[in-house]
């Protein structure tokens, strides 16, 4: 089966989704000399790639027409079947040897599904969902974890460069999916414990942020704790990831556990503390407003410490 050469300058880049992360990973592409073709719902949110040269589709069905390689990073497997498999989507506007890329965390099984009927058309697919949030997007070193065959992940080599540092092929169609819940059940109960320290320490009266000098470096360390724990101190609670994608990533990994008579019980309770997150109207704020759920649960109102102050006048921190 034929396949595009992947090489700035040359190859077309069609990119879907830019949001949080993907206007920032889709930005990488451009700066190394990519031309790109963006698609969006909310054509507002891709006003800042349409600033810096990257054109305008009005469909996906349209972006891949103009591109050989097509890149998808959506909210929900749903989403991802839409934009990809539906009548108006990539895979129907793609012609033979291109490459299809979807990076949205979604079901390993939606991945073998889009794999299947890509080949059947002669063209390539890859499952590539990422870790490292918003930062790791916008500092280009995001862990790419790569399903599909070997000849598509080394084409797409100058691709993930421009991406990420931690780029690892983990097998077939659906693997760097089936790894990515592997991240999304680490990360769930790191969470919850992050949240929890961070509770604690602030009941005892100890100083949160000389807290953190003996800890995040130590066994206990994460990277959970070292790049949201300072935005929990500071009440900082904007998306690097949203919590409803989260709810949905668990979901999705509990639905496979159970598929392989697997038991969770640690990623069960997660999914019900972000669930409860997520009812409060959270949704759409970072994985680390766990926080707020967790303190409402002891009484406590976690902002409301930043307005009170000591017999001094000093704020409580």
């Amino acid at each position: 089966m034929e396949i595009v050469t992947v090489e700035p300058g040359r190859t077309r880049v069609g990119w879907i989704g830019t949001g949080v992360m993907g206007s920032s990973m889709c930005g990488h592409l451009i700066d190394r000399g990519f031309a790109c073709t963006v698609f969006n719902r909310t054509r507002d949110k891709a006003a800042k790639l349409l600033e810096r040269g990257a054109a305008w589709a009005d469909s996906p069905r349209c972006v891949a027409q103009q591109s050989d390689i097509v890149f998808t990073i959506v909210g929900f497997p749903a989403d991802v079947r839409q934009v990809v498999l539906g009548d108006d989507g990539s895979l129907a506007g793609s012609k033979p040897g291109n490459i299809l890329v979807d990076m949205t965390t979604s079901e390993p099984s939606l991945a073998i599904e889009i794999a299947d009927a890509a080949r059947q058309r002669g063209v390539w697919s890859v499952d590539a969902p990422v870790s490292g949030g918003d930062i790791g997007a916008r500092e280009a070193r995001l862990s790419i974890m790569i399903g599909g065959e070997s000849q598509a992940v080394l084409a797409l080599a100058p691709c993930w460069e421009a991406m990420g540092k931690t780029i690892v092929h983990q097998g077939g169609p659906g693997a760097g999916q089936h790894t990515k819940m592997v991240n999304q059940i680490l990360i769930a109960t790191n969470m919850i414990g992050v949240c929890e320290a961070l509770l604690y320490a602030y009941r005892a009266g100890l100083d949160l942020n000389t807290v953190m000098q003996s800890v995040a470096s130590g066994a206990a360390g994460s990277w959970s704790l070292s790049n949201l724990g300072p935005r929990i101190i500071a009440d900082n609670f904007e998306p690097g990831f949203f919590v409803e994608h989260f709810v949905k990533d668990m979901r999705i990994a509990l639905d496979e556990a159970d598929r392989m008579g697997l038991a969770l019980p640690g990623l069960a309770l997660a999914k019900q503390l972000y669930t409860a997150l997520r009812a409060q109207g959270h949704g759409r704020d970072g994985t680390h407003s766990l926080q707020l759920a967790l303190a409402t649960l002891s009484g406590l109102d976690w902002q409301a410490r930043r307005r009170t102050s000591d017999p001094n006048g000093d704020a409580i921190v």
